[in-house]
């Protein structure tokens, strides 16, 4: 596939890194030679010096010819990626994406606007990520999880501490001692350990440190959470670390959900705009949160989730240490370097938020067949989950699951029918039309994508 990049930011590195990696021909157009010298020591694809609104540069990159074109300048306004994919769609893109910073354009109304005008995807990262954090909130005993035809299928992610039953028991002695009906309604589809993701065979030890992937009906969810030790508190009082646009979006968006929200930003002009914009019942406080004796000061005892978002990853991570140590049940933060993931759940923070891997899924699936329905990259693990829907006729649909020769990393995990879903096994079927939700190494993916394709 030839794909066309705008921008050699962050997130526009990543992606070209990412696709390249994926056997695709990818070309990026940024005007700083840095940004471009950056990425080209790492990522071995085409570089076109110039702006991403240059009739002249796109034609250079090859913006005309490309399948997909992605429009991701850094530090610019929202127009400047909305012209450039506008201008690849007339040179003859395929497919054009853009990023956006304003949360009004993705209304259905002007969603609808743009598609007509050629634009596929907008996409604002923080957005995305606030939503996540939302999210995250709802399920306090994963540290990161997935929900399927609203929640009628879930994968969840779940952390072995020192004191969890599950330490050194083997995946043959977990099936054990589940009865006969949890069997059909939850199952454990891979383990995460030392930044290795590994399907389990029956005599896998689980082991201190772990995080576990499991897939499960809403009606399991219960029975996993006793089997791991972990428990379901309701989170009510809420206090954000950092005051920018993700923080004011989860705020927000909380206010109707919870007894207390509290914003911390060291900004005082932005916590006066802060004060303007939210809801009366978010109390926003100018103060400095790496500081924990202010933390303590400000009730930190008190609350049920701590959410870090500066726009540093250290004092992210440091700060969701201190929560924890106060003895907040639940802590959220946004780590950019995805360097610092692991070390950042290691260190016991529950969530950890990349805008990076979340933009990257979200594109990731217009490289994929068109009954790719998103993909998501799960933290901690170098796997991904894809949900499609069956086209008929494809190669899915033709036997059994246990003889269609699936790719060995990947695991079908669940499936939707109508208003059914359950587990799959071995004698599973795949029907025309079922939503299927597969856990896979992304070295897998597009050997997965045939299967589905009619």
């Amino acid at each position: 596939m030839k794909i066309v990049i705008a921008g050699a930011g962050e997130i526009g590195s990543h992606l070209a890194k990412m696709l390249r990696a994926e056997a695709n021909d990818v070309a990026v157009i940024d005007s700083d030679s840095r940004r471009l010298s950056a990425l080209g020591t790492y990522a071995d694809v085409g570089i076109c010096k110039g702006s991403p609104t240059s009739v002249y540069a796109l034609r250079e990159a090859g913006a005309g010819k490309a399948d997909l074109f992605i429009a991701v300048f850094p530090f610019t306004t929202q127009e400047v990626n909305i012209v450039s994919a506008l201008l690849a769609k007339q040179l003859g893109a395929k497919k054009v994406i853009a990023r956006i910073n304003d949360e009004d354009y993705l209304t259905a109304e002007n969603r609808l606007l743009f598609k007509e005008l050629g634009i596929e995807l907008m996409f604002y990262p923080e957005k995305s990520a606030a939503d996540e954090i939302v999210n995250s909130l709802k399920h306090v005993s994963s540290s990161d999880s997935m929900d399927f035809a609203h929640g009628k299928l879930q994968i969840s992610v779940f952390k072995i501490d020192e004191e969890s039953p599950m330490v050194d028991l083997r995946l043959e002695e977990f099936i054990r001692m589940m009865s006969p009906e949890e069997t059909s309604l939850f199952r454990i589809i891979a383990i995460s350990r030392e930044n290795v993701t590994i399907i389990p065979k029956f005599d896998t030890k689980f082991q201190f440190g772990d995080l576990v992937f499991t897939v499960s009906k809403r009606e399991g969810m219960k029975s996993i959470i006793k089997y791991f030790g972990k428990a379901e508190k309701a989170i009510g009082r809420v206090m954000i670390l950092g005051g920018m646009p993700i923080g004011e979006m989860v705020a927000r968006t909380l206010a109707s959900q919870m007894s207390m929200v509290k914003i911390i930003e060291k900004d005082k002009e932005r916590c006066a705009d802060l004060s303007e914009r939210l809801p009366d019942n978010v109390m926003v406080i100018n103060g400095d949160g790496s500081n924990s004796d202010f933390l303590f000061e400000e009730g930190i005892r008190d609350y049920d989730a701590f959410i870090a978002l500066t726009d540093s990853d250290e004092s992210n991570v440091l700060s969701c240490v201190v929560a924890k140590k106060f003895g907040v049940s639940r802590t959220v933060a946004e780590v950019e370097n995805i360097e610092y993931i692991r070390l950042a759940e290691e260190m016991g923070v529950d969530t950890v938020i990349n805008k990076k891997l979340i933009t990257a899924g979200r594109i990731f699936k217009f490289t994929l067949s068109g009954k790719a329905r998103f993909v998501k990259y799960m933290t901690g693990s170098d796997a991904e989950i894809i949900e499609y829907t069956v086209a008929p006729g494809s190669a899915i649909t033709k036997a059994p699951l246990k003889d269609l020769n699936f790719p060995r990393n990947a695991i079908i995990a669940g499936v939707v029918r109508g208003s059914d879903s359950f587990i799959a096994v071995g004698d599973t079927r795949i029907e025309d039309y079922d939503r299927v939700a597969i856990f896979a190494l992304s070295q897998s993916i597009k050997d997965i994508d045939k299967f589905f394709k009619s």
